[in-house]
């Protein structure tokens, strides 16, 4: 009787010791999707201007779907606060198969995985600027910005140590790819509060997920649109440019139908460009950039500098030159 009782006692044990034990980084990021083939490598892209102050640069990436992997453009993002910083997805090879650790907002970049996305992240941490007083700062030595909107620079060149960069363009943390552990500083952020990516970040990866020129059978490691300067909304069908639509949803884009933030069921006509946030404003030939949208009416031919959703009808007087802003495409 004693030894039965004493083999239940030791078979629980000798079950907990059989399971095989994640490592410190894997419990605090945890892992999403786990595959056995692994991810390209990365694209060399052009990062964009960042089109609106406030704005902070999110990496590229290689997600996977039912076609295999698929490119995620890098692209320029409103965070979820103030404050907060991104700290990038990556791929980390761990028993066999190659894991996905989501991307997270904190106040400080944590791990991931040593790949050089970038940017501002060569590997380690970010380098591209800071929150001050409420306001970020870019460093514009490392990340391009368009300095018609955008106030808040500065030069900082000390910042790049080339011998600490990982110079080669893996995806993924594991033999083969880069060999690096958590510091330190990263351990600490991991333990930090996180935000979740913004619903523009979901947006901006189910475009991409469902894009079959995104997919690696497809583009064969080069994507036709490696960055974006704003997130991709869903529901676009693109016309001759008719890229960068922010958080919108049901946009047809026209030819140049670019740049429309966060109103809905804009139509874009030919250099139907920058309505903000108006919604149901169809663009005629010409509508004019920088209409504030207040009002549902429609806008005729050439009908430019009319505040407050005023309807232009033919040969409306501009009361303003038309600036369109076109962030650029890497």
């Amino acid at each position: 009787m004693n030894a039965i009782r004493k083999i239940g006692i030791l078979l629980p044990a000798v079950l907990l010791c059989s399971v095989p034990c994640a490592s410190p980084a894997q419990i605090a990021i945890g892992i999403g999707i786990s595959v056995r083939t692994a991810p390209p490598p990365l694209p060399v892209y052009v990062q964009p201007p960042c089109p609106t102050d406030g704005w902070l640069w999110t990496p590229g990436y290689w997600g996977w779907g039912d076609a295999g992997y698929y490119w995620v453009p890098g692209v320029w993002v409103a965070p979820p606060r103030v404050g907060v910083l991104w700290t990038p997805g990556y791929w980390g090879y761990e028993g066999g198969m190659y894991g996905w650790h989501a991307g997270y907002w904190g106040p400080h970049v944590g791990f991931y995985g040593g790949v050089n996305y970038g940017g501002g992240y060569g590997g380690v941490g970010f380098i591209g600027g800071g929150w001050r007083g409420g306001v970020f700062r870019y460093n514009t030595a490392v990340v391009r910005v368009n300095t018609t909107v955008v106030r808040n620079v500065y030069v900082d060149r000390t910042v790049i140590n080339n011998t600490t960069v990982i110079n080669n363009h893996a995806s993924f943390n594991g033999p083969g790819g880069i060999d690096r552990r958590p510091n330190a500083q990263e351990q600490a952020a991991l333990r930090e509060q996180h935000i979740q990516k913004t619903s523009a970040q979901i947006q901006h990866e189910n475009v991409a997920k469902n894009d079959p020129q995104a997919r690696f059978s497809t583009n064969h490691g080069h994507p036709a649109h490696a960055a974006m300067a704003r997130p991709m909304g869903n529901n676009h069908p693109g016309g001759n440019g008719a890229n960068n639509h922010p958080q919108g949803n049901n946009r047809p884009g026209g030819n140049g139908g670019m740049n429309h933030p966060q109103g809905n069921n804009h139509p874009g006509g030919n250099g139907g460009m920058n309505h903000p946030q108006g919604n149901n404003h169809p663009g005629g030939n010409n509508p004019g950039g920088g209409h504030p949208g207040n009002g549902g009416n429609p806008h005729g031919n050439a009908g430019q500098g009319h505040p407050n959703g005023q309807p232009g009808g033919n040969a409306h007087p501009a009361n303003h030159p038309p600036k369109e802003n076109h962030p650029q495409r890497g």
